[in-house]
């Protein structure tokens, strides 16, 4: 195309233009440009038409999220990692919107930005990514820290030098902590006395009223259930509960459900689920309404055992339960689910063997409730035992007379002083009580003590729920035989009568295997240290030979069932593998061809002969494996770190093993949380609504074990209180104090 001179001026304008043009896309500015559009509108001879093609065939700078899923207007896209090089963009997630924009939002709170690389800048994102209140970089930007010691766990008066920064919105989600793990009312963010403390502790917060504490409480409560729901899910293969019934003070009904499995990590955990109002205390209603907690927690298909106590209506709910179990498809269809609290059953053989005894144990509370009932006599009590030089680690306790623990712990206490008493002026009558102890009652007493301290350290033992005793309770009920067989021959005759009584009811809970939850018998088996050998030698001292093997067989084919069983659910692949062995064999005999075939074939012929030709003890070999394989002398003790060692070895039993150890064999766990509820819904708290009180009970549960999982004693030791009391003595309040005495 050839140019003549007078074009050359116009050709230099549109130059000129497209240089403003690109000018302006480089520097991200816009430029007002000349009016004549239509010349600017025409094809250029200075572009090259191939550069065109070039940028339609350009790959696109993105692709489809690989994990993030898309949503209504939202297609979550991987930018090019040589296009996002700064660090603010890996907080970032990248959307295409409905006009096919790029955008960024934020992962934390979900603002989103324009970022398209071509066209938009990056200062608002670097800006958001700065200054966003939900990142946790941004916790302590800005803010003032703090030299602290902080106390070293295990160590007393150690401690390490830290940083921290004070930030007002964690002092008050740990004013709630308190609230719901210390049992305070919430009035107490009210009092003037915490007001005072906290205005020197942290001036700068601002104290919330009793009712936004209440809701700060129930909360955390809502935010604690949503992390143990997924807790639950994913950590949690079957769980065994325990659960009881309480009427509070304000007449209403309560029930209590806890829940206890092993986690993926082999520790054994304890939780409280519900603490919720039910409409009586009948079997069918406390059956729907563990059903419908099992629900609302995802857990009706998880339901492995339920542990009560000996109520005819708790025979009622399991009834029902069992029945819920048979149509979700459960373990062995629920035949099994029942399991009776040990706890219970003690404390029935006890109460039998006691009534023989009531005088001695009468004339006994007599007299410590008449040194405990006048401050005059036990300041002399305190006296005489000085005097006598008796050492004292314990004082005088009265019992509860509904409960032969405590009854146990007065006979104990007073069975000690009782020089002290025949020191002193003690009334002929008392209490309708003729006279006091003789030497007769105190030798009566010492041997229920003795007697009774076999029951009362058992009771102990049994009743922990932060480890496995599922695996001990068959050794604790042949050790009460053991016991009650010795009292049964023993010189005194009152406690041959005893023993005679309280071997009645044993025989009606223990006397026959067949009484018994065979899942008892399995967790020993469970039991690296002792396995099947265990359980027959136990039976065979318990039973005699002839009728202990004979209970040790049936234990033995109960086992065995109970493998298949997991071996199905777990092993699919044996199952497929053992019933198209022979189809596949026939159909393509030759399939994998030459040697490799008749190989395969050969071992298949030796896995009948071996497995018989039902094939069924094949399927059992990993079962066969663990019972015949010892225990080495330097092995993990534990059983729940053994199972954790040696799970991958035996698959299928692990998983066994996993469900059957996590059974309960009481139900103290559900009524210590009757004892929280008395103490929450007491009678300056009686307007505490039950849902607000299940917060309570179930939050202090949840954020318990992350803080302290040590027993609470709410008892305090009297060597700490006598040591105190010698403290004060040093001082020089003492002349400012009054005595009056008799």
């Amino acid at each position: 195309m050839r140019f003549m001179p007078s074009d050359v001026p116009e050709l230099v304008h549109r130059q000129f233009q497209l240089g403003l043009q690109m000018s302006s896309s480089k520097s991200k500015r816009r430029c007002l440009v000349s009016e004549s559009s239509e010349d600017m509108n025409e094809a250029s001879p200075w572009t090259d038409p191939v550069d065109d093609e070039v940028e339609e065939k350009r790959t696109p700078e993105y692709e489809l999220h690989p994990t993030k899923k898309s949503k209504d207007g939202f297609k979550y896209v991987s930018m090019k990692k040589s296009k996002r090089r700064a660090p603010y963009w890996v907080d970032y997630w990248m959307y295409l919107d409905n006009a096919d924009m790029i955008r960024a939002e934020c992962k934390f709170c979900e603002r989103n930005f324009a970022a398209d690389p071509n066209t938009n800048g990056t200062k608002n994102v670097k800006k958001h990514w700065t200054t966003c209140p939900k990142n946790p970089a941004n916790k302590s930007k800005g803010k003032q820290t703090h030299l602290i010691f902080e106390p070293v766990d295990g160590e007393e008066g150690d401690a390490k030098l830290k940083y921290k920064d004070v930030n007002l919105n964690d002092v008050r989600d740990a004013l709630g902590r308190m609230i719901i793990l210390d049992e305070l009312p919430f009035r107490f963010v009210e009092k003037v006395g915490f007001k005072y403390f906290m205005s020197i502790a942290c001036p700068a917060f601002h104290m919330p009223s009793r009712m936004t504490i209440a809701r700060d409480c129930y909360q955390l409560y809502c935010d604690e259930r949503l992390k143990l729901k997924e807790f639950l899910r994913n950590s949690c293969q079957r769980v065994s509960v325990t659960t009881d019934t309480w009427t509070s003070i304000q007449r209403i009904n309560y029930m209590c459900l806890t829940a206890h499995f092993i986690d993926n990590d082999w520790k054994l955990q304890k939780r409280i689920i519900n603490f919720c109002p039910i409409s009586s205390h009948k079997g069918d209603a406390i059956g729907r309404a563990v059903e419908d907690c099992l629900n609302s927690w995802g857990l009706c298909d998880k339901l492995f055992t339920v542990t009560v106590d000996n109520a005819s209506s708790n025979d009622v709910a399991c009834g029902y339960l069992r029945n819920m179990v048979r149509r979700k498809g459960g373990i062995n269809k629920g035949k099994y689910l029942h399991m009776r609290c040990i706890a219970h059953i003690i404390n029935l053989i006890v109460w039998d063997g006691l009534k023989d005894h009531v005088q001695c144990i009468d004339r006994t509370r007599a007299v410590v409730k008449f040194v405990k009932n006048s401050p005059a006599r036990l300041l002399l009590f305190k006296e005489v035992v000085e005097k006598c030089k008796i050492e004292r680690k314990s004082s005088l306790s009265l019992d509860v007379p509904t409960r032969w623990n405590s009854t146990y712990t007065m006979l104990d206490t007073a069975q000690k002083f009782k020089g002290v008493f025949s020191r002193m002026s003690l009334p002929r009558e008392y209490e309708g009580n003729t006279s006091s102890p003789d030497d007769a009652d105190w030798d009566k007493v010492e041997k229920l003590v003795v007697f009774l301290r076999e029951f009362y350290d058992l009771t102990n033992r049994v009743s922990g729920s932060l480890y496995v005793t599922s695996n001990t309770l068959f050794f604790h009920i042949g050790h009460i035989l053991d016991l009650l067989n010795q009292w049964t021959v023993s010189d005194d005759p009152d406690f041959r009568t005893m023993a005679f009584q309280m071997k009645l009811k044993f025989d009606k809970y223990w006397g026959d295997v067949e009484k018994m939850n065979m899942l008892i018998y399995l967790a020993v088996i469970l039991d690296p240290k002792f396995k099947f050998l265990g359980v027959q030698i136990a039976l065979q001292n318990m039973y005699g030979v002839d009728r202990g093997t004979s209970l040790a067989n049936k234990v033995r084919e109960f086992s065995n069932v109970m493998f298949d069983e997991y071996r199905k659910l777990y092993a699919p692949v044996i199952v497929e593998s053992e019933q198209t062995s022979d189809s596949m064999s026939i159909m393509q005999p030759m399939s994998q061809g030459g040697v490799l075939s008749f190989k395969n074939n050969i071992q298949e012929q030796i896995k009948k002969q071996i497995s018989g030709a039902d094939g069924g003890r094949f399927v059992r070999s990993e079962f066969d494996r663990y019972l015949n394989e010892q225990m080495g002398e330097d092995e993990e003790k534990d059983i729940l770190t053994w199972w954790k060692l040696n799970g991958p070895r035996f698959p299928v039993i692990a998983r066994m093993a996993r469900d059957v150890l996590a059974i309960p064999v009481s139900t103290v766990a559900s009524e210590s949380a009757f004892s929280a509820g008395g103490r929450h819904v007491d009678q300056f708290r009686s307007s505490l609504t039950p849902k607000m009180a299940q917060a309570l009970i179930c939050g202090q549960d949840w954020l318990r074990p992350a803080t302290a999982t040590s027993k609470m004693n709410v008892e305090e030791k009297l060597e700490e209180l006598e040591q105190l009391e010698k403290d004060l003595e040093k001082t020089n309040l003492e002349d400012e104090m009054v005595f009056v005495t008799e």
